[in-house]
This record gives C-alpha cells, structure tokens and sequence, in this order.
C-alpha cells in the first residue's frame, strides 16, 4: 500500500514537472477569463519603445521617396548620409493660382515687340498652361525626441529653377481711359504666349515626424524663394505637406 503511494507521488510529480517545463518553452501561452489557452506576443520594453525602426545611428544612409502636396505638388526624394545632414529634391507643379496678381502685373513686361507703342493696350485675362519647378536643398537636423519621439525639426538652404508658360489675352483702347468726354472703343481681343525661365536660391524650415508602424515619415514646410534672375528681388513664401517611403 504505502508503495502504490510513493508511485502515485512520483507520478504527480513527474507530471508537474512536464507543465511547468512548458509552460517555459511556451511563453506566448495564456489564458482568458474563461479559462481557455490563447496565443498572444510578448514584446519586450525596448523592442516596444521602436515602432519605426528607421533612423537609427546604426542604420545610416537612409533614402525617401514620397509626394508633397501645396506649392508645389511634386514627387519628393530625401537622402540621410548621417543623422544631422539631409539632401532633398523636389520636381513638380506650382500652385499657379497663388501667382495670379503678379502674373498680371508682369503683362506690360511681356508684351512683344510688335504691340509696342501705338495703341493702348489693357489686359483682360491670363491662363498658366505649365509652371513647374525643381529645386535641391541641403538641411541640418535637429532631433526633438524630448517632445516626442520620432520628430525632428529641420532647416536648411537650397537653389529653385522655374519654367512658365503664361497665355495672355488683351484688350485695344482708343482714346485715354483718363478723359471721360473721349469714348473708349474697345476692339477684338487679340492674345500672345509668354514663356519664362529663372532660378533663385531658397531657404527652407521644416518638421518632419516618423513614429509609424511603417517606414514612413510625414513632413511639413514652408520656404522662402527669391528670384535672382528675371525679376531680381522678387520674394515667395512657399510649402507644404508630405509623405515618404523611408528605405
């Protein structure tokens, strides 16, 4: 009797064993309140404070692709050599509409040649059959992960070339618009095309944010270009927003 005891014993203890050894090669395995196992992943503290695992030191040269939407929308490339510098290119389409009153103010510098003089000319409309844009800026890095992580405020300088099209239509006046005892007879509106090149250097100030569960990192930013070539002095405060594939 006390043998089939020390059996039983040995037995249950045997068995304990076997759960226990387990429930340590098993340690994914849980329970729910009623009682059933389930499988759930254990993460552990520093795995858990990475949701991104990008711009890591250790993981340097990163590159971007995304678009960027406001003026300009374009496609968008960012090179990360190091954690502090960046190199971006940006090539798309200006908001033309935001340049209306100035394209409108440029009419009399556009006229050809051959509406010089004579007749007074009075603008009437304007249309922007393309205005595209590249430009290339160099940004330093700021790291703000004090705030939050994954967020970094930038700023940097760069250089902006422009192509423009402008199809102007004007109106023929005779007589001075000045005296209301002429008449003013306004003739058939005639048109000329306008095409526009120049360039000129561009500071840009930005926040870019990358605490996703994907490779991904969204920015905004605004820019100041001023002209250097065809209107000297000109000045444009531009921006946007935006979203890269981070590789």
């Amino acid at each position: 009797m006390v043998g089939r005891v020390h059996i039983s014993i040995l037995i249950l203890l045997v068995a304990a064993s076997a759960v226990e050894a387990q429930q340590v090669v098993n340690p994914t395995m849980g329970k729910n309140p009623r009682g059933k196992s389930y499988r759930s992943p254990l993460v552990s503290r520093s795995k858990a404070r990475i949701i991104c695992p990008i711009f890591e030191s250790s993981g340097y040269p990163y590159h971007s692709l995304g678009v960027k939407v406001g003026d300009p929308v374009a496609l968008t490339y960012k090179f990360y050599p190091n954690k502090h510098w960046a190199f971006a290119v940006d090539a798309g389409q200006a908001a033309s509409g935001l340049y209306s009153k100035y394209y409108r103010k440029v009419f009399s510098d556009y006229l050809p040649d051959s509406l010089q003089g004579g007749e007074s000319l009075r603008y009437f409309s304007h249309k922007v059959t393309a205005d595209w844009l590249v430009e290339g800026k160099f940004v330093y890095q700021f790291t703000l992960d004090k705030i939050s992580p994954g967020l970094q405020l930038y700023a940097g300088l760069g250089w902006q070339w422009r192509y423009t099209t402008l199809q102007y239509t004007y109106l023929y006046e005779e007589g001075s618009s000045s005296n209301a005892s002429v008449s003013i007879e306004q003739l058939p509106a005639g048109e000329f095309t306008e095409t526009r090149s120049t360039y000129g250097p561009v500071g840009v100030l930005g926040f870019e944010y990358s605490n996703f569960a994907l490779p991904l990192s969204a920015f905004i930013e605004i820019e100041g270009f001023m002209d250097a070539l065809l209107d000297p002095g000109y000045k444009r405060f531009q921006g946007g927003a935006g979203i890269r594939y981070v590789f």
